[in-house]
């Protein structure tokens, strides 16, 4: 059976692939991300996740999985906030608008490059009051996310609606893993899309390519 190592330090990413039902380990990745945040959001994220894959050097029977996730706004690429001021800035910019959320994913077998694909989600933030900013921020929690919330917080609950993958946003578009994984020959537990089985939406990969 081939062994999933998952090219990310993520806890979120890593309970993820659990489902997929495949041996795995994690590895993190050091990775300057900047020089490739420069193309189109959903290049950007393919180019990040492929760098990422081929930072791991596989093993006769493994199977390296990187991701990248950006939160893109007014075309502009949001990255995690800095500090609670940062944070505070971008969850008032976000506030009761649309956006996107663009994952790359990138699978990597044998040595080589062999499948690459991206989900796009459409995300509709809640109208939420200064206090309700203020809360979440002294809670800690925006520091470690892109756009500096999470759309599974129960407390928060910063999403009113979204179209597409749900999984996208969270961390970890499971359609388009299990997409790749099945075009690569690897037998995982769970079929994937059409239709998505993993995303609550249903949504199905959006932009899918293969390298070789």
């Amino acid at each position: 059976m081939k062994r999933l190592v998952l090219a990310s330090a993520s806890p979120r990413r890593r309970a993820l692939v659990g489902p997929l039902g495949l041996p795995q380990r994690a590895m993190a990745v050091n990775l300057d991300e900047a020089a490739y945040l420069l193309a189109d959001p959903l290049l950007a994220a393919i180019n990040v996740a492929v760098a990422k894959a081929r930072a791991v050097e596989p093993e006769a029977d493994d199977v390296i999985l990187a991701a990248d996730t950006l939160v893109v706004a007014d075309g502009q690429i949001l990255g995690k906030p800095a500090d609670a001021e940062h944070a505070a800035r971008l969850l008032r910019h976000l506030r009761g608008r649309g956006r996107q959320v663009v994952s790359g994913v990138a699978l990597r077998a044998a040595g080589e490059m062999s499948w690459c694909g991206a989900v796009a989600t459409t995300v509709v933030m809640r109208g939420y009051a200064e206090p309700d900013i203020e809360a979440y921020i002294a809670r800690g929690e925006p520091f470690d996310k892109a756009g500096a919330y999470a759309v599974q917080d129960e407390v928060f609950r910063p999403v009113e609606r979204l179209e597409g993958c749900y999984l996208n946003v969270v961390g970890l578009p499971l359609c388009a893993v299990a997409a790749g994984l099945t075009a690569l020959g690897v037998g995982i537990e769970c079929a994937g899309p059409p239709p998505c089985n993993y995303c609550r939406a249903g949504a199905a990969v959006t932009s899918i390519r293969s390298v070789h």
